[in-house]
């Protein structure tokens, strides 16, 4: 399976994987599952440290380098592909890093797998929730 993990769920299954559901949990440890990122994730990532939401050391930026090092990960390139579905696609907020993932999992057919319920009944998505 070809799973897009949403911020969250990435940043769960590296700081506090009790809060994956039992079924995401095998998803994102299955080595036959490729598992991709959006560079929106990372950059999402920058925002909630220098907010507080989230504490990475020893930096965020070196944090980060470090996991992507570390772990098999796929990038999911941003691309003007992605930037036109994000504008196509409807969900009911405006988020514009849920709009970049749903498309980027669209354009790229990827799982988008996600805890954010808003996302559960996005149409044209293959979306797993976090269960």
């Amino acid at each position: 399976m070809r799973l897009l993990l949403d911020t969250h769920i990435w940043l769960w299954s590296l700081l506090d994987p009790s809060r994956l559901g039992p079924r995401t949990t095998t998803l994102v440890e299955d080595v036959e599952n490729e598992k991709w990122l959006s560079p929106i994730s990372v950059w999402e990532t920058l925002m909630l440290a220098e907010r507080g939401r989230v504490v990475l050391s020893p930096s965020a930026d070196e944090w980060i380098r470090t996991e992507l090092a570390r772990l098999p990960f796929r990038e999911a390139p941003l691309n003007t592909e992605v930037a036109l579905e994000s504008r196509r696609l409807r969900l009911a907020h405006d988020d514009p890093a849920d709009h970049f993932l749903a498309a980027t999992a669209r354009v790229y057919d990827l799982a988008l797998v996600t805890a954010d319920t808003r996302l559960h009944r996005l149409r044209g998505v293959d979306v797993v929730p976090n269960d």
